[in-house]
């Protein structure tokens, strides 16, 4: 058995959806770490990729994909571009990913990552004064990579009726993996499980003065 084989068989045992096991599947998450974590690439574990930032375990990045719940038609927004390895995943399988990102240098190296890799409806935008990318809104779902100790309204106006964020709500060392519908004015809210991010920095998350590296 593969290394691949081994972490999809640890993914398999709580991700039903096929589309998303087979993207998983097919983006070779060593070309998103550090050369010298690529032995590790296929562990099932969050790993440094610079900046006090991760590349997420790859249960949760599945975990979180299974939950938006994509068809393949849709606009989605990811906050938190990271190594773009969540973007390439997403990027198989909707019709547009926009992923911002606040630290320069992860941004860039994740551009050239998914040019390198042929992933062409992925943009890679730098992350402004206001959380997502309003100026690109509605999104049909949003994904966010980091932990807000509350669900940003601002996220939740970006969201089409009908549309789907997943983000980890809860304080610094612990969260919650928060589901929540957008219908008209009101939201349909749900959580699966427990996980443990960096914190998301911006108006109605974290404040950057106090942050640290999660």
């Amino acid at each position: 058995m593969t290394a691949l084989d081994r972490m999809m068989a640890v993914i398999e045992e709580q991700v039903n959806d096929e589309h998303v096991l087979r993207a998983i599947r097919a983006v070779p998450r060593e070309e998103f770490v550090p050369p010298g974590f690529r032995r590790l690439a296929y562990e099932d574990t969050a790993l440094s990729i610079g900046g006090g930032q991760t590349i997420s375990q790859p249960l949760m990045v599945a975990v979180m994909t299974e939950e938006l719940a994509l068809t393949g038609g849709e606009r989605v927004l990811e906050v938190g571009t990271g190594s773009g390895y969540q973007a390439a995943i997403l990027g198989r399988l909707a019709a547009e990913v926009v992923t911002v990102e606040r630290i320069d240098e992860l941004r860039e190296r994740a551009a050239a990552r998914l040019q390198r890799l042929h992933v062409t409806n992925v943009r890679c935008l730098p992350a402004g004064s206001t959380l997502g990318a309003p100026h690109e809104a509605p999104f049909d779902a949003i994904i966010v990579t980091a932990a807000s100790p509350r669900l940003p309204e601002v996220l939740v106006a970006q969201l089409a009726d009908g549309g789907r964020i997943v983000i980890p709500v809860g304080d610094r060392s612990s969260q919650q993996l928060v589901i929540a519908t957008r219908h008209g004015r009101s939201l349909e809210r749900r959580a699966r499980g427990y996980c443990r991010f960096v914190p998301l920095i911006g108006e109605g998350a974290f404040a950057a003065e106090t942050s640290r590296d999660g």
